[in-house]
């Protein structure tokens, strides 16, 4: 890395390269982000350990700019930074779950009719 001398810059040469140095910062810490991001893919099962809560699983529903959604199995929506994510197992198949769910048949839409 190369040196210079900050001590020889005029005060509004220290501010420009102040909101540089901010600019640069900002534009790396989004990059790490996006990076963690990538990890997981929208209708994953994650799994996250809330400050003084047990941990919680759910379903990835959405990237933010900052953060994931997340919709717990209880049906919390959760927004929580990427970092803060592992890979949960697949939610097990329960039987007594299964008669619950109802399939609603969706209209053909463009078929002309």
């Amino acid at each position: 890395m190369s040196k210079f001398d900050i001590d020889s810059l005029r005060e509004e040469e220290l501010v420009e390269l102040n909101h540089k140095i901010v600019a640069r910062l900002r534009f790396l810490s989004q990059m790490r982000t996006h990076s963690k991001m990538l990890d997981f893919r929208i209708g994953e099962r994650v799994k996250f350990q809330p400050d003084g809560r047990p941990e919680v699983t759910g379903i990835l529903t959405q990237y933010n700019k900052k953060t994931v959604t997340v919709i717990t199995d209880s049906g919390e929506h959760w927004r929580v930074a990427p970092g803060l994510l592992s890979k949960a197992e697949p939610a097990r198949a329960d039987s007594s779950r299964r008669d619950d769910i109802k399939v609603v048949p969706l209209s053909n839409r463009g078929n002309g009719n």
